[in-house]
Formats: C-alpha cells, sequence, structure tokens
C-alpha cells in the first residue's frame, strides 16, 4: 500500500491568539474557547476528547472519551475503573487530555493527574444516565476479550431482566475521574504555518506561568 499525503494542504486563517487577551487562569480561557465551538454549531461533538495513559505495557494509549464536567479543579469524565484506561491509571495517574476543534482551527492539550472523584458524586451522574447507558455499565467488562457479539447481547439481556422494574445502581467498578491539570496548551491556527501557542503551567504558588511557544 502506498498512498502518499504530502499534497495535502489547509489554510488556517480563522482566529488568532494573543497575550493581550487572555485572562491569568486558563480555565476561563478554556471555558470561552468551549462557548465558541458550541456557538459555531458544527456537527461536532465539542466535549469529545483524546486521553492517553500509559499502559503497564509501557506504551502509550489515546482513545477518545467524553468530558462530562469541567470545573476550577479540573475535568470530569467517566468510565469503567476495571478497563485498560482505568488500570493503566491506577498504576500511573499522570494523563493527557487533548481537543481537537478544527471547525474553528484550534486545539487545547492538558497534561496532569487523574483520580477518583467522590462515590456520591458518580452516583448523582450515574443517576441521570439512561436506563440503557446504565445497563451498559453493568453489561460489559470494557476491555475484556469476548467471544462473540452474540456474547455481548445476552449479557445485555441477562441485566435488563435482572433489573427489570428496579432501580438501576451503579456498579461499584464504574465511575468518573478528575483531571488536575498541570500545564495546558492553547493552540490556534494560523497562516503559514506560524501557528500561535500559548502555554499555562501550574507553579507551586498555585499561580500560572504563561509562556508563547513557538509553532
Amino acid at each position: 500500500m502506498d498512498n502518499d499525503l504530502s499534497n495535502y494542504r489547509k489554510t488556517y486563517q480563522k482566529s488568532e491568539l494573543s497575550e493581550n487577551e487572555i485572562s491569568d487562569n486558563p480555565l476561563e480561557l478554556f471555558q470561552k474557547w468551549f462557548f465558541e465551538v458550541e456557538e459555531f454549531g458544527s456537527d461536532i461533538e465539542a466535549n469529545a476528547m483524546t486521553i492517553s495513559t500509559i499502559g503497564k505495557d509501557g506504551f502509550p494509549k489515546n482513545r477518545v472519551v467524553l468530558l462530562k464536567k469541567y470545573t476550577w479543579e479540573g475535568f470530569i469524565f467517566y468510565t469503567n475503573y476495571n478497563s485498560e484506561k482505568g488500570k493503566a491509571i491506577e498504576a500511573n495517574p499522570n494523563v493527557c487530555l487533548s481537543f481537537f476543534w478544527h471547525n474553528i482551527e484550534r486545539q487545547v492539550i492538558i497534561k496532569g493527574q487523574a483520580e477518583k472523584i467522590a462515590e456520591n458524586l458518580s452516583d448523582g451522574y450515574f443517576e441521570s444516565r439512561p436506563d440503557g447507558s446504565k445497563l451498559g455499565a453493568w453489561a460489559s467488562n470494557q476491555s475484556e476479550i469476548v467471544p462473540s457479539r452474540a456474547f455481548l447481547d445476552q449479557s445485555l439481556k441477562t441485566f435488563e431482566e435482572q433489573f427489570e422494574n428496579k432501580e438501576i445502581t451503579r456498579p461499584k467498578h464504574w465511575g468518573g475521574y478528575i483531571v488536575k491539570p498541570q500545564s495546558i496548551e492553547f493552540w490556534q491556527g494560523r497562516p503559514n504555518r506560524m501557528h500561535d501557542r500559548i502555554r499555562y503551567t501550574l507553579q507551586e504558588d498555585y499561580n500560572w506561568k504563561i509562556d508563547r511557544l513557538a509553532p
């Protein structure tokens, strides 16, 4: 197979990122950018983000998850704690999150540490999920090898019958993580590949150091 992509070209010119227009706290800029993505009216999921972990085999692995909440403290998502990513986080909580909003030519890259949120917070979010998603959390041993699709369908059916006319409680192996950022980089596409890159780095006094990076 030989597919030459060297002629793929795109000119980035929709916006710019200046130090004169940003706040001292990166979470404020993240919120501004997130709202602008939503207002753009694209069909992309603005809260879709890539999370990178280091597995027990020593390799990094990326996968897309959905951001469900962000606060001054960090970024929250939910998953199966026994999944491959859950086991990787347990062994090494250092992770990287990234958002790529191609419609407005922006990226955000977040390095930080992941930790489990309080159980009552996971309970609250789980209760808000559709019943099908709740049952899926029970039916799927995420990341484990299964013999067939039929096996998964049967597992879901089993839990549908088990919880019929009953409250679907949260399984203890499923819940939320919060990623508390140590650095957040904002990337804005610019013409001639001279992109804007502004990085915030958390200091010991909990203030943020702001640097411009070369593209």
